[in-house]
């Protein structure tokens, strides 16, 4: 129930002048950041006119869209002259993690991810700007130091079986994304994050053991991290993300530590925060110096995907090129991590391909439809060549819904609506197998995309299917 003032929120209504955003299209955003039915679109007229109290959490969520879009911190206390306070269950991603970059701060923060257990009822915040790049600042700046276990590891399997059925399921945890998408099975992968975490948290361990349990956390949380990506919960993937860095720190795999931040780095970019991707595409691409060929290939297309997302084409087509360069000079002697096992020349021609596709869309708006075209015909060629049509059976469905939909993407904004439709019908159809609300998100886009040419006969056909697969399988952004 909201509580009514007598006088207007000034506040309030000085952010929305700033952003040029009517109440109505607050209640939009509030609606596509936490979910549809958040808010009613007229309720903050009344927040801004009579200063009305919206009911708990939304005082909350509102001052932290307008400091997302602002670029500055708008706190609750301020927006709501001292009527409301934080929430318990809102908080930002960043929280608690500011701890030393030593094995006892890392501690601290596994002991939290312990006591929330299955029943944390939080919900992370994504940050970005200055919050963003402070929880990695140490690290990227050189002051964390070395962690404090041997990269290598002297003990042999057998020697410990808990720590060997531990590392024996990391493998199989990754399968259960590429087949199923983020979404389906995090709850799971989470509880075996925090199942590590306990082991860690309750100490006892010879020195080789605990290097194997931590490096064993880092590697599930980079996953619990790809996955919250995945199922569009950005401020729990950031949060994943950063104790995965420090873990991996903790027991000096660089390797690990770029990759983390290469994902950090397209996250930023997937959420339409290029200078954050570039900041931290590019701190990945230094610590991944002297990583196998495979990790600095991979650390480059996320920089590369950084670079379009900002509209920089020439450092987009010298990053990509010098990834698939690397990619094909690799050592085949030399050992790879094992969670590398996904990246081939195709994985990189591919996302090449929706990174000119998201350009190219880009350069249309921004009315260079010469660029626009070029780059849209680049990308859906390279994506042509990847996986969008693989059989319904095959382990990559998530793959090949993500691609599926950025393909369909191109051929919209190309005005090819046939091939469009095609295409999006053979992503569509994967809504059921595949939960990856981030790869629903391109689908969404394009159902946008086919709603101003419903004179299309295609579109005609194509779209109300589209539309009912999303309300059915995929109702929230």
């Amino acid at each position: 129930m909201e509580t009514r003032a007598s006088e207007p929120n000034d506040v309030l209504a000085a952010c929305l002048g700033e952003l040029g955003w009517s109440p109505k299209a607050l209640a939009r955003k509030l609606n596509r950041v936490f979910g549809a039915g958040t808010v009613a679109e007229s309720a903050p007229y009344h927040w801004r006119n009579t200063g009305s109290l919206p009911r708990s959490p939304l005082p909350v969520m509102a001052a932290y869209v307008l400091s997302q879009e602002l670029g500055r911190r708008v706190s609750v206390a301020e927006l709501w002259q001292g009527r409301a306070g934080d929430s318990s269950a809102l908080i930002p991603a960043d929280t608690d993690l500011a701890r030393p970059w030593t094995a006892q701060g890392l501690e601290g923060i596994v002991a939290d991810w312990v006591s929330g257990g299955l029943v944390d009822r939080r919900r992370f915040l994504a940050i970005s700007g200055a919050g963003l790049i402070k929880v990695v600042a140490q690290y990227l700046d050189g002051t964390a130091g070395r962690g404090q276990y041997a990269p290598r590891i002297s003990e042999t399997y057998g020697a410990n079986p808990l720590v060997d059925q531990v590392e024996h399921h990391l493998p199989m945890l990754q399968l259960l994304d590429d087949e199923h998408g983020g979404a389906r099975h995090l709850p799971y992968v989470g509880a075996q994050f925090r199942a590590v975490g306990l082991l860690i948290h309750e100490g006892g361990h010879s020195s080789a053991a605990a290097t194997r349990l931590i490096r064993a956390l880092a590697e599930i949380g980079q996953l619990a991290g790809w996955m919250a990506f995945d199922s569009a919960d950005h401020g729990l993937a950031q949060r994943y993300f950063a104790t995965a860095l420090r873990a991996a720190h903790q027991v000096n795999d660089f390797a690990l530590c770029s990759h983390i931040l290469g994902d950090l780095s397209f996250q930023a970019a997937s959420r339409g925060h290029p200078a954050d991707a570039i900041a931290l595409g590019e701190a990945a691409r230094r610590v991944s110096d002297a990583a196998p060929h495979t990790v600095q290939a991979s650390v480059l297309s996320r920089l590369a995907y950084a670079y379009a997302s900002a509209g920089r084409d020439n450092d987009f087509a010298h990053t990509s090129g010098a990834a698939r360069e690397l990619i094909g000079s690799r050592d085949a002697g030399r050992e790879e991590p094992r969670w590398m096992y996904f990246l081939t020349d195709n994985h990189l021609n591919c996302q090449a391909g929706y990174s000119l596709v998201r350009m190219g869309r880009a350069q249309q708006r921004e009315g260079n439809t010469v660029k626009g075209r070029r780059s849209l015909a680049q990308g859906t060629a390279m994506l042509r060549t990847g996986a969008y049509e693989v059989p319904c059976g095959d382990p990559s469905q998530r793959r090949a819904m993500f691609e599926g939909a950025w393909l369909a993407l191109g051929h919209s904004a190309r005005g090819e609506l046939e091939t469009a439709c095609e295409i999006g019908q053979i992503a569509t159809d994967r809504l059921g197998v595949v939960r990856s609300p981030r790869s629903a998100a391109l689908l969404r886009q394009l159902a946008g995309d086919l709603r101003r040419r419903q004179r299309n006969p295609f579109v005609r056909s194509f779209l109300p299917s589209l539309e009912d697969a999303l309300a059915l399988h995929s109702p929230t952004a």
